[in-house]
């Protein structure tokens, strides 16, 4: 349909003389000619404008794409490797998961079971957890928490602690962080506590937002398998076909 617009205008333009074709050469007679010939074209189809905006749909999904590759490939070793965050299924595993996520937030607790069904059915999966706390002073005691116990009882007591609070659907205070360490095991809750406001705790935090910040990512759950970037929940089954697409494009 475009095809035919552009050799519409050309025949018209071929109508008009050399100097013509240079819309600042045209006369205002012929511009007003011009225009309408356009308009009338555009009302008699007016499906060529949903056909150029799909185009245009298009080149910025594709220019999109392109500028979330560069971000990856820029911020590759802080996603993947930043040497403080969690690391769950097979540390060895040949596709690496990374998810962004905040304790208070529906969505990454809707997204849990599929995590888990998914580390527990494919254990080639490496798992890397980004502490991301964007939803108030409740969701930000939550990460200090996690982040706190994977600091004083390590990464067996921070994956259970990790559990509880995505199961957690009351408030997150003091009260419930006991309970929550109690049901997780944690064998130094005091002590965890006492952490949990350290300069160590808080440089965590404050590196997965700055590279929150680079990625541009405004809302949990988000997703970086290897190079594909998903921006908000997924189902277990299309985790699985973009995890299925990695391998099949590696061969």
């Amino acid at each position: 349909m475009l095809r035919k617009v552009l050799t519409g205008l050309f025949l018209f333009c071929a109508a008009l003389p050399a100097a013509a074709f240079e819309i600042d050469a045209m006369s205002e007679q012929e511009r007003e000619t011009f225009r309408a010939e356009i308009r009338a074209y555009l009302l008699e189809n007016p499906e060529v404008l949903m056909e150029a905006i799909a185009v245009l749909e298009e080149r910025r999904a594709a220019e999109s794409a392109l500028q979330e590759q560069a971000m990856l490939e820029e911020n590759r070793a802080e996603i993947f490797n930043d040497g403080y965050s969690w690391i769950g299924g097979n540390p060895e595993g040949d596709v690496t998961v990374v998810e962004f996520l905040d304790y208070r937030c529906g969505f990454c607790k809707r997204a849990h079971p599929a995590v888990k069904a998914l580390l527990g059915s494919d254990d080639g999966i490496r798992f890397v957890v980004k502490e991301f706390p964007i939803l108030g002073a409740e969701s930000e005691i939550a990460s200090r928490y996690a982040i706190s116990t994977k600091m004083v009882d390590g990464d067996e007591a921070y994956a259970k602690v990790h559990d509880a609070l995505m199961e957690w659907s009351g408030p997150v205070n003091e009260g419930a962080l006991a309970r929550i360490g109690r049901a997780a095991g944690v064998t130094n809750h005091d002590s965890i506590v006492a952490t949990m406001d350290s300069d160590e705790v808080s440089r965590v935090i404050a590196a997965n937002r700055a590279l929150g910040q680079k990625l541009q990512i405004q809302g949990t759950p988000s997703f970086i398998m290897e190079d594909t970037f998903v921006r908000g929940f997924i189902e277990l089954d299309q985790m699985q076909e973009i995890i299925e697409d990695i391998r099949a494009k590696r061969g």
